[in-house]
């Protein structure tokens, strides 16, 4: 489809049947901090808290009245689901609803509430692109339509319109708006009307770094299947980006930014601070790619806008957000600190940390000659970690800055002393479960019956997955055979056996 047709399409979208023209907000707080004028798109606003209905309402509301009758099908991270129940809802026909089973339960209950009786819901896989092919068998079987979450023109166009409302509403300079992304269907809409109209202003795409499917298709020339994808924020959690969108972001987008989980759980901080409102980690990908954009180019005076995508969290993820945004703000910095176990030593080194708020203080004895400490400190500003880091090696202290190390700040900083002498041929793992029932059970239970387990911390922050160390005594013969339990095991893990912080406190 050419750029003419989108823009006809867009223009001509149905979609405030459903939908409404979110506001177009100036982030007063977060413009003064970063130097530039900050707008966000609300489209957390929306009746179901993002923007998918529109383009949910826009495909349905043209489907044929036989293809109404015999009732839609779509596969979803849950925020499109929400989208094609209200308006089966609406245009009174059957939705059969897939969601993957690391869906927050808000949105299945909400996909439930906004449909009613119109609506099936089915849970299955572990991420959009199982649930997608899932999905195509259901809709073989019953003679369903398919509602493609984000690889439809219909879709697109739909999404499109927030890219319409954008121009409309800002009509000065705008140096570049910054939108999320999962399998692209809303930054394809959004590029596709802006760049016809206004080709000065810049597209840039934010995706995580576990979750950019998109970002590596671009690099390649060609789409990427990504073997596992993150599950922290959801509703991107996409393997695969669709044909459709990969070709209008290969002509549209100038750039694809990639953040991590601390600069997402920041980016969810600097937005409730600004509006209250509390967004779901994609919704608040935008924000956090823009940020990180400002810090790269150190600009200044320039006018930006992000979209807001949704606000769909499950209420007991914010245990997790608010822990990890103070890193993700470099607002603490992490780290283990060797001191020499003699007398003074220990008050030499709280005479560095001076005034500076202590977040976290853990102590183990290693032997007679020396202490490891796991040292949590409160930063005033971005990179004061490393400042500290060297001040404490100046001093005499061996340092290591755990800041960014995801073993620590998951499960080191909770177990630091677990030295045991009986913990022969362990190796650490780390893993990433999607939290449902009997995940647990399915990886014990594969295990070789004389691989002993020494060590193990399960943590669930309110999250749709939970986060699992665990240390094995393999044999050294066996070691194949745990390398061939790893792959077809169908979790993600980091081997974490050689991480220094684990010799540091626990090996």
């Amino acid at each position: 489809m050419s750029a003419p047709d989108y823009l006809k399409k867009i223009l001509t979208a149905r979609v405030y049947d459903v939908a409404r023209e979110s506001e177009l907000d100036y982030a007063r707080a977060l413009s003064t901090r970063l130097g530039n004028q900050v707008y966000l798109k609300r489209e957390d606003n929306q009746t179901v808290f993002s923007f998918k209905l529109r383009g949910a309402f826009n495909k349905m509301v043209q489907l044929s009245p036989e293809e109404l009758a015999r009732g839609v099908i779509t596969a979803s991270a849950g925020n499109h689901a929400q989208g094609v129940a209200l308006a089966a809802a609406r245009l009174g026909c059957r939705a059969v609803i897939a969601m993957s089973v690391t869906t927050p339960q808000v949105k299945v209950d909400a996909v439930r509430t906004h449909g009613g009786s119109a609506v099936e819901v089915v849970l299955f896989g572990d991420s959009y692109t199982d649930t997608y092919q899932h999905a195509l068998g259901l809709q073989a079987e019953q003679g369903l339509t398919f509602v493609h979450p984000f690889d439809d023109p219909d879709v697109i166009a739909g999404a499109g319109t927030v890219g319409m409302e954008i121009l409309r509403q800002l009509q000065g300079p705008i140096d570049a708006i910054f939108v999320p992304i999962g399998g692209g269907g809303l930054i394809a809409g959004i590029s596709a009307f802006v760049k016809a109209l206004r080709p000065e202003i810049k597209v840039i795409g934010v995706q995580t770094e576990d979750s950019c499917a998109m970002a590596q298709s671009l690099r390649a020339g060609e789409r990427i299947t990504l073997s596992d994808v993150g599950l922290f924020s959801d509703g991107t959690a996409v393997k695969l980006a669709g044909a459709e969108t990969f070709r209008l972001c290969r002509e549209n987008v100038d750039e694809i930014v990639l953040v991590d989980t601390d600069a997402l759980c920041a980016a969810i901080k600097d937005i409730f601070q600004e509006t209250r409102s509390l967004l779901e980690p994609a919704g608040a990908l935008a924000v956090a790619g823009l940020k990180a954009y400002v810090e790269r180019e150190q600009v200044q005076g320039r006018t930006f806008v992000a979209i807001a995508s949704g606000a769909n969290m499950n209420f007991d993820r914010m245990r997790f957000v608010a822990e990890r945004a103070e890193v993700g703000e470099e607002g603490e910095a992490v780290f283990a600190v060797t001191i020499p176990e003699e007398r003074g030593s220990f008050k030499r080194f709280c005479e560095l940390v001076g005034a500076r708020n202590v977040t976290e203080f853990n102590y183990r004895i290693a032997d007679a000659r020396q202490a490891h400490l796991f040292v949590g400190v409160q930063t005033r500003k971005r990179n004061e970690g490393a400042v500290i880091a060297a001040s404490f090696e100046a001093h005499g202290f061996a340092t290591v800055d755990l800041t960014h190390d995801e073993l620590s700040k998951q499960h080191i900083r909770y177990m630091v002393g677990g030295h045991s002498p009986l913990a022969d041929n362990e190796l650490l793992y780390r893993f990433e479960f999607p939290e449902r029932p009997g995940a647990l059970m399915r990886f014990l239970s594969s295990m070789a019956p004389n691989w002993n387990i020494s060590l193990f911390h399960y943590r669930n922050q309110g999250a749709d997955y939970s986060n699992i160390l665990v240390g094995i005594q393999v044999p050294a013969n066996e070691q194949a055979a745990f390398e061939q339990f790893l792959q077809t095991l169908g979790y993600a893990y980091w081997n974490e056996s050689s991480n220094p912080v684990y010799k540091l406190f626990l090996s």
